[in-house]
């Protein structure tokens, strides 16, 4: 944990031109630990989605609810999707139009598992001063205090100081080359214009494969307080 207490930073101005596209998906379901399978169909069909700016987000599907347990990551566990489950891509507006037309109707193999993919609409990046990242891949074999030093370190070079930060549970991505380590990462107290920066230019390596991509969260207090 990372903790500061607030204090007055400049404002700086930021363009709001990078979006996340949301295509409705037509799938049963796909592998819990499908980042390096998506992120390699996607590729292939706009190779272009490994340039600045835009990123790749994992599939995600709520918690434990009605009866069904969201399955650990890793291993042979597949993800149940619903009506309601979107694919989202992060991308300049002005590339907008070209992902809809390599995408829409089609159909992706994801480790075997058919992702039809339908029709999208885009959506603003939130400005909210709390924001949250699943996969951020840092510094391997590190602890949790070394992970929020680089973090702050890392930042700090974009001009964003981390007032308060919460580092979360390591979930390891399997790829043909061995696994990629990576913690969550939760982002507080942040001015718009660091939030909406962070979320463009996302933190470290891999943004294809979902790492290092932040999105609003509903807060950081309700986890923890300072003594």
């Amino acid at each position: 944990m990372f903790w500061q207490e607030d204090e007055e930073t400049p404002a700086i101005g930021i363009a709001d031109d990078i979006v996340d596209v949301l295509f409705n998906l037509d799938c049963r379901s796909i592998p819990v630990d499908h980042a390096y399978a998506l992120s390699r169909a996607l590729l292939a069909a706009a190779p272009w989605l490994e340039e600045p700016g835009c990123g790749i987000h994992s599939i995600h599907v709520a918690g434990s609810q009605n009866g069904w347990e969201r399955p650990t990551h890793g291993g042979d566990q597949h993800l149940l999707l619903s009506r309601r489950t979107k694919l989202s891509i992060r991308v300049p507006r002005a590339k907008m139009d070209a992902l809809r037309a390599a995408l829409e109707g089609r159909t992706l193999d994801i480790a075997g598992a058919p992702l039809g993919i339908g029709n999208a609409k885009p959506r603003p990046l939130g400005r909210e001063g709390t924001i949250f990242s699943r996969y951020v891949a840092g510094p391997p074999g590190v602890d949790e205090d070394a992970f929020l030093r680089w973090a702050a370190d890392t930042l700090a070079e974009m001009g964003i100081r981390v007032r308060k930060a919460l580092c979360g549970k390591t979930t390891r991505l399997a790829t043909p080359d061995g696994p990629i380590e990576t913690r969550s990462l939760m982002l507080a107290d942040l001015p718009p214009e660091e939030s909406l920066l962070l979320q463009q230019r996302g933190l470290g390596p891999y943004r294809a494969m979902g790492c290092g991509l932040f999105i609003p969260h509903k807060g950081i207090d309700a986890v923890h307080k300072p003594k």
